[in-house]
């Protein structure tokens, strides 16, 4: 049952990663670009992460009608999290790509759109990582607030071990949780670590 729950929890978490950073990577690119859409775009974002979890998983079957206990409302809702969490750290990464080598890229003939993702992107990783980071824990921990409503893999044993009056199953849930956040973390550094080669490189030099 144990593995079950930390199966659906880390499904739950780090799928809307992966839709959150799709959707910020645009938003990001449309913030760096386009100077006067900068504050709207982060005030935005800033009012969305500030409304609280549990409220948005009671608002989005309202709009959507979805079922209550549907687990594409917490997906939905860690999703506009991320998304909300990574604009502007997607722009400050695409922002500290140095100016002459996007001039470099242009000057050989790299379109807006190629230029983006083989030049710029690339080199905003290490910057951008970092924020990867934070959202993969916060992801990890705002699963278990899912449990108040039917949904959240090891949130579960929370509710669960209250209810029964049980404080060793919320000992594991909180184990579990933590080190989930570690592996991730971890796995997370791997991946920037292969997906920057030039870096290592260069720290060696």
């Amino acid at each position: 049952m144990v593995f079950s729950q930390l199966g659906e929890h880390l499904y739950l978490a780090l799928l809307p990663l992966l839709l959150g950073l799709l959707a910020a990577l645009p938003l990001g690119r449309l913030a760096q670009q386009v100077r006067w859409l900068r504050g709207p775009l982060q005030g935005g974002a800033n009012i969305l992460y500030t409304i609280p979890s549990l409220a948005l998983f009671v608002i989005i079957p309202g709009i959507l009608g979805t079922p209550l206990l549907s687990p594409i409302n917490v997906i939905i809702a860690l999703t506009l999290y991320t998304a909300a969490l990574l604009v502007r750290p997607v722009r400050d990464a695409l922002d500290s790509v140095p100016a002459h080598i996007v001039a470099a890229a242009t000057a050989m003939g790299y379109r807006s759109g190629r230029r983006f993702l083989a030049v710029e992107l690339p080199l905003a990783v290490p910057v951008l990582a970092a924020a990867v980071r934070v959202a993969s824990v916060s992801n990890i921990s705002l699963v278990s607030v899912g449990a108040l409503v039917g949904i959240g893999g090891l949130g579960r044993l929370f509710t669960d071990g209250f209810q029964r009056d049980y404080p060793a199953q919320i000992v594991v849930g909180i184990v579990l949780t933590l080190l989930l956040a570690l592996v991730a973390d971890l796995v997370l550094v791997a991946l920037w670590r292969m997906s920057t080669p030039w870096s290592r490189a260069v720290s060696r030099a």
